[in-house]
């Protein structure tokens, strides 16, 4: 299936959020994802095919049942680009931290 939409689009939401948390743990149903939202098992499905079209979950079939599950490698992506935000952060709190203890020592 190709991607129709930007991952970054399909974490937006919350839902979608929680639902790739759940999914991280353990691969589910459909049903059991819907069991643990407020929500009817048609917009937990529209949720997962948001979520599939960007293959951050994937499906596998066993018996009669649907599984869905995290896509580990695709979730990489969103790592790798947060990743660089976090090297910034470090980087002015670093300096950040040098100012307060150049302060601290010329308060004494």
């Amino acid at each position: 299936m190709e991607s129709r939409r930007d991952i970054f689009q399909a974490i937006a939401d919350p839902t979608r959020r929680a639902i790739i948390l759940l999914l991280a743990a353990q691969a589910m149903t459909p049903n059991a994802i819907a069991e643990e939202f407020h929500t009817s098992r048609q917009a937990v499905s529209k949720h997962i095919q948001i979520l599939a079209e960007c293959d951050l979950v994937k499906q596998e079939q066993k018996g009669r049942e649907i599984y869905y599950s995290i896509n580990a490698n695709k979730m990489k992506e969103v790592d790798q680009w947060i990743a660089q935000f976090k090297k910034i952060w470090e980087t002015q709190f670093n300096q950040l931290d040098k100012v307060l203890l150049k302060l601290k020592k010329t308060m004494k």
